[in-house]
């Protein structure tokens, strides 16, 4: 089977990591790497040898596969044009700023049979996670702190989506009950939106989760401590 062609669409701080990557694997060709601002692209692609593209519409015959690492903003945008046209999308989190484009893309990608569309929540492939999924039996209280200095580069969403998300993705997956209720709080600290923020979270089978985030820390720390009937767990 030939490989893959992709293409880094947004030449950022994330997006030179992604285009190392596609480079990299043997199952891909990157093709391109494409942004609005040519000069970034151009450092990128040059390391690779590949063009340097600023209209993401050139790339629609060209790839199997893209990652869209642009401003959360631009997310909706960018992505529907490639998964309407049947191309693979790698989409850097949050989803998108809104619940309702979140679906709208989820319904698009759905319509098209076999078309890969995912999410970049990395945390779920680290190696502490992963080495928890044979130890972790119904559990009933998880207490989640995720604090880092402050970043102007995420500073585009609030805290719940530039770094909370991570954790509230691993606790739905450890839990696996629905949601009955949340109670939130939050504040503004450098930025306009919200910088720190607590919420609880308490689930149909009993399970709360008390998780914290910040962005205006002195120091980064990441810690998740998981209480249930046979084991205390700490990461």
């Amino acid at each position: 089977m030939p490989p893959l062609k992709t293409a880094v669409v947004g030449a950022g701080y994330l997006g030179k990591f992604h285009a190392q990557k596609y480079a990299q694997l043997p199952d891909s060709e990157l093709v391109a790497v494409c942004d609005v601002n040519t000069d970034i692209a151009r450092a990128v692609a040059t390391e690779h040898g590949v063009p340097v593209l600023s209209d993401l519409h050139h790339l629609l015959d060209q790839v199997d596969a893209v990652s869209i690492v642009v401003p959360t903003q631009k997310h909706y945008d960018v992505a529907r044009v490639f998964l309407e046209h049947g191309i693979h999308v790698l989409l850097e989190k949050p989803i998108t700023s809104t619940v309702e484009q979140a679906q709208q893309l989820v319904d698009i990608a759905a319509r098209q049979p076999g078309l890969v569309f995912q999410i970049g929540h990395l945390e779920r492939f680290n190696p502490a996670i992963l080495a928890l999924e044979n130890e972790l039996h119904q559990p009933q209280f998880i207490e989640s702190l995720r604090i880092a200095s402050f970043n102007p580069r995420g500073a585009d969403v609030n805290v719940i989506l530039d770094l909370m998300i991570h954790d509230i993705d691993i606790i739905l997956d450890f839990v696996r009950s629905p949601v009955k209720s949340i109670q939130a709080n939050g504040v503004p600290v450098l930025s306009s939106d919200i910088d720190v923020a607590n919420v609880r979270l308490q689930f149909e089978n009993g399970c709360v989760a008390n998780v914290t985030a910040s962005r205006v820390s002195m120091k980064s720390e990441r810690k998740m401590r998981i209480f249930q009937s046979d084991a205390y767990i700490s990461i």
